[in-house]
């Protein structure tokens, strides 16, 4: 065996070759060892000896016995959050059935960070009481990556990312004019096979059909059996641009103009060099669509939708030039091609950047949006304007200071100085925000709007300073 070959074929053909009862002994220990950690290990077995199998010569019929060998073979564990766990946003749950009084049931999604430092996006659930105490449920026992199958595909994004990657050229459009508006992956190899083989000696022609495969491979459905439970769900990287990680997930809980509700989410991928914000679209958090976007303002890291269109637009926050906040408009939620900066002069605290810490929250004086600023020593705070709610452009009010700011405690971590929230949830009179700190752990805040709101229309910007008036938090 060479360097640069799979192990595959021969790790089978060694397992082949046990005797039935090395099979059996090595079976049960194995068995003995991981079944209790599992759902349904002979079931990921199974499916790892199909994937380990598929591409491999005649193997001939195997015995369940060691068919399933050789799945647990190809079977390993990932410590999802044996790094960092960090960076939650918080929306309401879908189902709010069952509660008591002043209480609303909520979905946090957190970063978590692993073995190789790979991100990806798992997810609690819990209740914030009527006083805005909040209640975190029990973490899920199984972890799941979900069932993952690729499409479906829009053919107007396909030519939009070809165009970024400079290969929309006429044999891309030779595939894609053969497709619909939307279509799956098979009548996408369909029309890839239809190309001629002559043409696949052409340079352009296989700079195209790689582009092609490479957006496909992009945008992609991953399904979660129903008998897992929301905080046993964990969206793990699957495409190119993600190999590295899906960071920072902002989700929000839209209502489109017809009262429709969708959670969307807008999330960095990051393949080792570069970043690139995608989008997560889900109703139940049990099926989630994955997608690129595209448009000049759909780059960087920390876009952020609006609840809602405004002027029968999708609104989002964008900080496409890395250091400010953006205002961006799309007619179709995939290609982002205006956008307006917001015109702030940075404070000592946020002078290096500023961001946004999730989708602004709709109230009566104005979309109220929580910023992050980075100031020095890298010391990061939250922060919180106030946006016209008819023209989201206009800043109608800013706080002078930080919101929140690390304490003692919360600054020493695997990166210290480090305040951040992907999102909050707005409980009756009161804010309600989780935050990580220091890439380590996850805290909460409880904010009085009213008190807040008041401070960020106060005309000399020198109101009662609005603070967290109740901390929480919970550790890996």
């Amino acid at each position: 065996m060479y360097g640069g070959d799979s192990r595959a074929p021969f790790v089978v053909e060694r397992i082949l070759a046990m005797d039935d009862a090395d099979v059996a002994a090595t079976l049960a220990d194995v068995r003995l060892r991981f079944d209790h950690r599992h759902r349904d290990l002979e079931a990921t077995w199974s499916g790892h000896f199909r994937l380990a199998t598929q591409r491999l010569a005649q193997v001939g019929d195997i015995p369940l016995e060691k068919a399933l060998l050789i799945g647990a073979y190809f079977t390993r564990e990932v410590s999802l959050e044996g790094a960092a766990l960090f960076n939650p946003s918080m929306v309401a749950h879908p189902d709010q059935s069952g509660l008591g009084p002043g209480e609303t049931r909520y979905v946090m999604s957190l970063r978590a960070v692993g073995e190789g430092h790979i991100s990806s996006i798992e997810f609690r659930t819990g209740t914030v009481g009527p006083a805005g105490a909040v209640r975190l449920d029990a973490p899920g026992k199984f972890p799941e990556c979900g069932n993952y199958s690729p499409g479906p595909y829009s053919r107007e994004l396909f030519h939009a990312k070809l165009a970024e990657r400079g290969c929309d050229n006429q044999a891309a459009s030779q595939v894609l004019d053969h497709l619909g508006p939307v279509f799956g992956p098979a009548e996408l190899d369909s029309a890839l096979e239809a190309l001629h083989p002559d043409l696949l000696s052409r340079a352009t022609v296989r700079e195209a059909v790689r582009g092609i495969r490479w957006v496909a491979a992009n945008n992609y459905t991953v399904e979660f059996p129903a008998e897992t439970e929301i905080a046993e769900r964990v969206l793990w990287p699957h495409g190119p641009t993600e190999l590295q990680g899906m960071e920072d997930a902002r989700f929000v809980r839209f209502v489109d103009e017809d009262g429709t509700v969708t959670y969307f989410a807008t999330y960095t991928a990051f393949d080792q060099v570069r970043i690139a914000p995608q989008l997560v679209k889900t109703a139940d958090f049990a099926t989630f669509a994955v997608t690129q976007l595209s448009g000049p303002f759909a780059t960087n890291k920390g876009m952020a939708l609006f609840p809602r269109k405004i002027g029968g637009r999708y609104v989002a926050l964008s900080r496409w030039d890395r250091e400010n906040l953006a205002v961006a408009t799309s007619e179709d939620l995939s290609e982002w091609a205006e956008a307006t900066t917001l015109q702030l002069d940075p404070r000592p605290w946020e002078l290096v950047q500023v961001g946004n810490c999730g989708s602004p929250l709709e109230t009566p004086e104005g979309w109220l949006v929580l910023t992050h600023g980075v100031g020095p020593m890298r010391s990061y705070g939250i922060g919180a304007i106030l946006l016209d709610l008819d023209d989201p452009r206009r800043i109608i009010g800013r706080l002078p200071y930080p919101l929140l700011e690390a304490n003692e405690e919360e600054r020493e971590g695997y990166v210290p100085n480090v305040l951040y929230s992907c999102g909050a949830l707005v409980h009756g009179d009161a804010l309600v925000m989780p935050y990580g700190f220091s890439d380590s752990a996850v805290g909460f805040a409880r904010v009085d709007i009213a008190e807040l709101l008041g401070s960020l229309i106060a005309p000399d910007g020198v109101a009662t300073t609005p603070i967290a008036d109740s901390r929480g938090g919970v550790r890996r």
